[in-house]
C-alpha cells in the first residue's frame, strides 16, 4: 500500500460519509469469490518500464478514440466507463479497472481476454457475484489489503488505473478521456441526480493524481485537461512520447 494512504482514505470517508465496515464486508465478499492465481506477474510484465495508456471516460474520449485505434501495441489500462466505447471501435483493454458498474454485456464480451482488477466498496456488494465471469481478475479495497484483496490508492476507476500503473513501475503514463472539469461525458452514463455526487468524485480523483504525482517514479502525461504533476501533450506527440 501506498505511503500515505491511509490518511487519504480517512479523507474520503469523512467527505463521502462512506461507511468503513461496508468496505470490508464488502473486501470479505470479493476474496471468497476469487480464486488465487499468478495475474500479479502478468500485470507486472505488462506494465513494468513500459510506456501505458490509461483511459477515462471522459468528453475527450470521443477525440481521443481514433488515436487510440491507431496505437494498437500500446498497453491500455482502462476504467470501466469507457469500455463500451472502446470495444464498439475495435480496442480491447489490456486491463479493466472496474466496480461493477460498467456496461455488463460488454465487459462479458471482452471477459476471457482482458484483466480484471476489481474494486469492492460499501455500494457494490450486490454486484460482486459479476466477478465469476472474468477468467482473469485481482481484487482491490481502499481499506486495508488481506489475503486476495490488494490496495494500489485511488479511489474512482480512472485513477485507480494511474495508481496500478505506478505501483507496477510503468516508465511513463498516458492520460485519454481524463478531463477533471465542470464536465461529464456522455460515456459515464450519470443521472441528472447523480451530477453533484460525480463531480466531487471527479475533484477527488484529480487531488489524488495530484498527489500521487510528488512520489511516483513513474513520468506523467495527459493528452486531456492539464493535472498539475502531469505534462500536456497533443496527440500528435503522443508517438514521440511512448518512445
Amino acid at each position: 500500500m501506498i505511503s500515505g494512504w491511509k490518511k487519504k482514505y480517512s479523507d474520503i470517508l469523512k467527505e463521502f460519509k462512506y461507511n468503513e465496515k461496508r468496505d470490508i464486508e464488502s473486501a470479505i465478499i470479493l476474496d471468497s469469490i476469487l480464486k488465487k492465481s499468478k495475474i500479479n506477474e502478468k500485470i507486472s510484465s505488462l506494465i513494468k518500464d513500459k510506456s501505458v495508456f490509461v483511459i477515462g471516460s471522459g468528453p475527450s474520449l470521443s477525440t481521443a478514440i481514433p488515436k487510440l485505434k491507431k496505437l494498437k501495441k500500446s498497453v491500455k489500462i482502462a476504467a470501466d466507463s469507457s469500455v463500451k466505447p472502446l470495444v464498439e471501435n475495435g480496442i480491447i483493454p489490456d486491463i479493466v479497472i472496474t466496480d461493477l458498474d460498467g456496461d455488463e454485456k460488454t465487459l462479458e464480451k471482452i471477459s476471457k481476454k482482458s484483466i480484471f482488477v476489481i474494486h469492492a466498496h460499501g455500494d457494490n456488494i450486490e454486484k460482486l457475484e459479476f466477478s465469476k465471469k472474468f477468467k482473469k481478475a485481482i481484487g482491490t479495497t481502499q481499506s486495508n489489503p488481506f489475503n486476495k484483496i490488494q490496495n494500489f490508492g485511488g479511489f474512482t476507476d480512472g485513477d485507480r488505473g494511474v495508481f496500478l500503473a505506478s505501483n507496477f513501475g510503468a516508465k511513463k503514463i498516458i492520460l485519454f478521456g481524463m478531463d477533471f472539469g465542470k464536465r461529464i461525458g456522455k460515456f459515464s452514463n450519470t443521472k441528472k441526480s447523480e451530477r453533484e455526487i460525480k463531480l466531487m468524485k471527479l475533484s477527488k480523483g484529480e487531488s489524488l493524481l495530484e498527489w500521487l504525482a510528488t512520489r511516483t517514479k513513474s513520468e506523467l502525461f495527459t493528452t486531456s485537461k492539464p493535472i498539475k504533476g502531469f505534462k500536456k501533450i497533443p496527440y500528435k506527440h503522443v508517438d514521440i512520447t511512448i518512445t
